[in-house]
């Protein structure tokens, strides 16, 4: 039987830096274990690649900070690019209630370290995106340093340099059990054979729950489709500018190479592993693209090159990092509910922590503990696209 010191099951973006962190920190003996034939066919493939540290929640913020700093050193610390293009993201606020929120925002992130989170005024806003129906936008906040990443490029980086270490990985193997015994892991069961280990880390993503039921463990994950929409190539927009977020409806979009990315969480998409693309959902954001963005009228779009992801959603929207309270040696790190590229290398970071040193000095991570859903302790994060 094969043995670990770690068997992390998932080999996307966040299991791929776990992975990363534990051998950093001198645990080598890591197996990743992923179902399909390639990393990155779940969510992580699927994602945005946005990170923002103007989150409404400290933890959030933290997270954030350190993850950002960390993709604009990944190339050089990583061996590997992460595609790093820092063009800001531009929150325009389009009631009182939306600038004191930003307001609010600010405070909290300027406390805690981010400081360049600018107040931008209307016209500010129009210079930089002239575009923009601006007629009722009131102001807003612009944070020079936010901007997108290559998920995939930053998964494989971190795989790569883990397995540099010693890690190993195991693609196109399904898990199809995992034995506790007395309260504690033994045994990961696959189609590949039995790997006998004491830690288990869960990063599954949208899939978790299930991975955490084999283990006779609840986490609460549930997933939710998210579709996003590129348009075909369009010059009417500025070649460089930020992710531009409409408060009013949502509606946020940016350039994705030649063409621009067009973004908008439905309201009414229910949770369920649709994985589909929903061609009924192109009218929906043309219609408020155009609204915001007059000259997205005449933008083309394909709905064949439209795609559809899943976020794993917790009920308060933060993440789920730390041990399981009922199972020894199951470790949780899941349900992003749509950050998890963006604080992929705070969350393997906490997560080695944690499993090497019981704790973490990045952030206090009891708060992400899975029991604050049965304590009521829960973490609102407001700031969510």
């Amino acid at each position: 039987m094969e043995t670990a010191d770690v068997v992390i099951i998932g080999s996307g973006i966040v299991g791929s830096s776990v992975a990363y962190h534990l051998a950093q920190q001198g645990c080598t003996n890591v197996l990743v274990i992923e179902r399909e034939a390639h990393q990155g066919k779940g969510s992580t493939g699927k994602s945005m690649g946005g990170v923002r540290a103007q989150f409404s929640t400290p933890v959030n913020i933290q997270m954030s900070k350190y993850s950002i700093d960390f993709f604009s050193k990944f190339d050089e610390v990583i061996g590997h690019p992460a595609d790093y293009r820092a063009h800001g993201y531009l929150f325009c606020a389009t009631n009182q209630n939306h600038l004191a929120y930003l307001k609010a925002n600010r405070e909290r992130q300027n406390a805690l370290g981010v400081t360049n989170v600018e107040w931008v005024t209307a016209e500010d806003i129009v210079k930089m995106v002239p575009q923009l129906r601006a007629d009722d936008i009131l102001g807003g906040t612009f944070c020079p340093t936010d901007g997108f990443v290559d998920p995939h490029s930053v998964m494989m980086g971190f795989m790569l340099n883990a397995r540099e270490k010693g890690a190993r990985l195991w693609l196109d193997t399904e898990v199809t059990g995992i034995e506790v015994e007395n309260d504690q892991i033994k045994t990961v069961n696959t189609s590949r054979g039995s790997i006998s280990t004491r830690i288990v880390v869960n990063a599954a993503g949208a899939w978790a729950a299930k991975i955490a039921e084999m283990a006779g463990a609840e986490l609460p994950v549930e997933p939710l489709r998210r579709q996003l929409v590129p348009t075909e190539p369009f010059d009417q927009l500025p070649q460089r500018f930020p992710m531009v977020i409409d408060m009013s409806t949502g509606f946020h979009f940016r350039r994705e190479g030649k063409g621009i990315l067009l973004a908008w969480n439905d309201p009414k998409e229910t949770p369920g592993f649709k994985t589909e693309f929903d061609t009924t959902f192109v009218e929906k954001i043309l219609t408020r693209a155009a609204s915001r963005v007059p000259v997205l009228a005449e933008a083309g779009v394909n709905p064949r090159r439209a795609w559809a992801g899943l976020y794993e959603m917790t009920p308060d929207h933060h993440a789920i990092i730390g041990p399981a309270p009922t199972v020894e040696g199951l470790y949780f790190v899941n349900g992003f509910s749509g950050h998890g590229v963006m604080h992929s290398p705070a969350s393997g970071r906490v997560a080695a922590d944690l499993i090497l040193n019981g704790h973490s000095n990045l952030i206090d991570a009891t708060q992400l503990g899975v029991e604050r859903f049965k304590e009521g302790k829960l973490l609102e994060e407001t700031a969510i696209l």
